[in-house]
């Protein structure tokens, strides 16, 4: 009886372990989704890290004839989980990076729960990196050439087009048109740009106080 109570306080604590590494490197990457004001925060990533550690330790306990069966239909569940933060606004897609962090999260929990603890602070490292390091790559490159969509409606008259390219092409932005709808009255168009950010900073002070311009909304 002593030997049985000494093997499940030895689990016990172990589990005990796992769930707190998980808890930590779910609150490690969930504040920097929390900071940056994203659709999962703090504890929605804590909650998959934890979830995930749980049932990859319980697949390996229930004594199916597969263990790994339950830890691979979390990742099924991720799926789902992650399907839901992605929305399309007009024609931009966001919330990738968000699933993408959930997706790698459980990832993290798994590896925790099936006690590859330095695997996961490792790879929750890695995580961190490329969410707080790389953002400011991507901010530099954004400087050097940023690709953004403007929707511009004006009254429709010949030629009218050739005019906003001229005005593009003064400003260093190349442009193509996305989508172009007309009635006999306006026309509006979808325009993706590309180029410095401090030319399209001096090209969103022309189109705002452009007496052609009915309507601009800037994807």
């Amino acid at each position: 009886m002593n030997y049985l109570q000494d093997l499940f306080s030895l689990f016990r604590y172990r589990d005990l372990l796992l769930i707190l590494v998980a808890i930590a490197v779910g609150m490690s990457i969930g504040m920097e989704r929390e900071y940056h004001n994203k659709t999962a925060g703090l504890r929605t990533i804590m909650l998959v890290c934890v979830g995930s550690c749980i049932f990859t330790m319980l697949s390996t306990r229930i004594g199916t004839e597969s263990p790994d069966r339950i830890a691979a239909n979390v990742i099924t569940g991720i799926g789902f989980l992650g399907a839901g933060v992605i929305f399309k606004d007009e024609n931009k897609i966001n919330g990738l990076t968000t699933a993408c962090t959930i997706w790698v999260t459980a990832a993290l929990g798994m590896a925790i729960g099936s006690t590859h603890i330095f695997l996961a602070v490792f790879g929750a490292a890695v995580v961190l990196l490329v969410l707080w390091g790389l953002l400011y790559v991507e901010r530099w490159i954004d400087r050097i050439n940023k690709t953004i969509e403007y929707k511009i409606t004006t009254n429709f008259e010949e030629g009218k087009m050739d005019g906003f390219k001229s005005l593009f092409r003064e400003n260093d932005l190349k442009s193509s048109i996305v989508f172009q709808s007309k009635t006999p009255e306006r026309i509006t168009t979808y325009w993706k740009l590309s180029g410095k950010k401090k030319d399209h900073k001096r090209l969103k002070d022309l189109l705002f106080s452009h007496a052609d311009i009915l309507q601009i909304d800037i994807v």
